[in-house]
């Protein structure tokens, strides 16, 4: 179990984004943290109002964008639009080529997570998709996903049958037990919580777990949204 705090990613920040990069990114290079499992990516972005990326060129990812508040307009090469909201999930596949916006065109600023992952094949048609979800129920629900055990029940597909995002939106008090699996990343997104074997844990704080599981995270008086992905 490894406990990565808030304040020790990598930060990009300029006038109109402020990004903290979980493992090395962009001009940032740690050899000893560039990926985990099969995570290659994990940004915690703010970006303002009337900004964001111009069109950009991506390949062989699977990329996935949960929005913790405000709205993120997608637009790519594909023809592909969306506009992405809390509680609302997104993929895209990059495959062999694909050219993508994201961008803030509301009046507030737009809080996401985006996460990439390693597809199991190359070279495959890109692809978008995007589905609401229900987290009223307070468990970790299946969001992306390529695991059998979700083949039924994952909002949106991932081209990789080795990794799972599910999330939990938690409220006071309120805890859920982790999956077992080789590789776990824990992402606290909101709120504060307290980790079995681990103690309390901040806002974007993360945890990185190997071959473990069953551990139990419990938010705080404020409640806690948490991001949880099992890798196989």
């Amino acid at each position: 179990m490894e406990i990565r705090r808030a304040e020790e990613r990598f930060r990009t920040a300029s006038e109109w984004l402020d990004s903290w990069h979980s493992f090395s990114f962009g001009e940032f290079y740690d050899p000893a943290n560039v990926g985990f499992g099969f995570l290659v990516a994990h940004n915690d972005e703010t970006v303002a109002p009337g900004t964001g990326f111009d069109p950009h060129p991506h390949q062989d990812l699977e990329i996935v964008t949960w929005v913790l508040g405000g709205a993120l307009a997608h637009r790519d090469s594909e023809g592909n639009s969306g506009v992405v909201h809390p509680g609302l999930a997104q993929r895209m596949s990059a495959g062999s080529g694909i050219r993508h916006s994201e961008w803030n065109d509301g009046t507030e600023p737009v809080h996401y997570v985006q996460m990439w992952v390693r597809p199991d094949r190359f070279d495959l048609t890109p692809s978008y998709q995007q589905a609401e979800l229900d987290l009223s129920t307070g468990e970790l629900i299946p969001v992306a996903s390529g695991l059998t055990k979700h083949a039924a029940g994952a909002a949106i597909h991932l081209n990789q049958p080795a990794a799972g995002l599910s999330v939990a939106r938690l409220s006071p008090g309120q805890s859920i037990e982790l999956p077992a699996a080789p590789h776990l990343h824990l992402f606290l997104a909101t709120g504060t919580a307290v980790l079995e074997g681990a103690g309390e844990l901040a806002t974007a704080d993360a945890v990185r777990l190997t071959g473990s599981g069953g551990e139990r995270v419990t938010a705080g008086p404020a409640g806690a949204e948490v991001l949880v992905w099992e890798m196989y």
